[in-house]
C-alpha cells in the first residue's frame, strides 16, 4: 500500500484545488478508516476499498465545505497552507542537463494543472482507470455509479485532457520540446 500514498495524495491534492493539508489529511483518513474497519481483509481487496473510502472522505469533505461558504460566502477562506515556511532546495545529483529537467517539470506541470481543470467526477475516472490501472467495474464501485458512467466520464476525461495538451503532441503538430 506504500506505491500507493503518493498516488492518492496527487488525486486528493488535484480534487482539493491543491490544498495540500487537506490532501494528506483525506488520505491518512482513508488509511485509518482501512485499518479499523478491514484489516481482516484480504490484501487484494485492500486497494478498491481504499478508494472506496478515500472517495467517501473527499465526498464528506466536499459537503463540509459547502456548508461552511454558504453561511459565511462574504468572507474569504483563509487557505491554511499558506505558511511563510521556507522550503529547502534540494539539488538532485542525478539531473544532468537543468534545462531539461526544467522542460520535464514544465511539462508535468501542464499535465497536473489540464488533469486539475477536469471536473472531479472526470477527474476521479481518469486517475482510477489510467494512473492507478482499475477495470470499469472496479472504478464504479469505488465511485459509487455505475460502469456506463465511468466509461462516459474517463471517455469525456481523455477528450477534454486530449485537447488542451494537443500542443505537446508533436504528431498533431505541436512541439516535442
Amino acid at each position: 500500500m506504500q506505491d500507493v500514498t503518493g498516488r492518492a495524495l496527487v488525486m486528493m491534492e488535484s480534487a482539493t484545488q491543491g490544498q495540500h493539508g487537506i490532501a494528506m489529511d483525506l488520505v491518512q483518513e482513508a488509511f485509518i478508516s482501512l485499518h479499523k474497519s478491514y484489516a481482516d481483509k484480504a490484501t487484494d481487496e485492500w486497494y478498491p476499498l481504499f478508494y472506496t473510502i478515500l472517495n467517501n472522505k473527499l465526498q464528506d469533505w466536499r459537503r463540509k465545505e459547502a456548508r461552511r461558504a454558504q453561511p459565511f460566502s462574504l468572507f474569504k477562506k483563509v487557505s491554511l497552507d499558506d505558511d511563510d515556511v521556507e522550503q529547502l532546495d534540494i539539488v538532485d545529483e542525478q539531473a544532468l542537463n537543468p534545462a531539461e529537467f526544467l522542460d520535464q517539470a514544465v511539462t508535468v506541470e501542464e499535465i497536473q494543472a489540464a488533469i486539475a481543470g477536469l471536473p472531479v467526477r472526470q477527474q476521479q475516472a481518469f486517475m482510477l482507470r489510467a494512473w492507478e490501472g482499475f477495470d470499469t467495474q472496479t472504478t464504479a464501485q469505488i465511485m459509487n455509479c455505475t460502469e456506463g458512467s465511468v466509461k462516459t466520464h474517463y471517455h469525456r476525461a481523455i477528450q477534454a485532457l486530449r485537447n488542451s495538451l494537443a500542443h505537446m503532441n508533436p504528431y498533431l503538430g505541436g512541439s516535442s520540446e
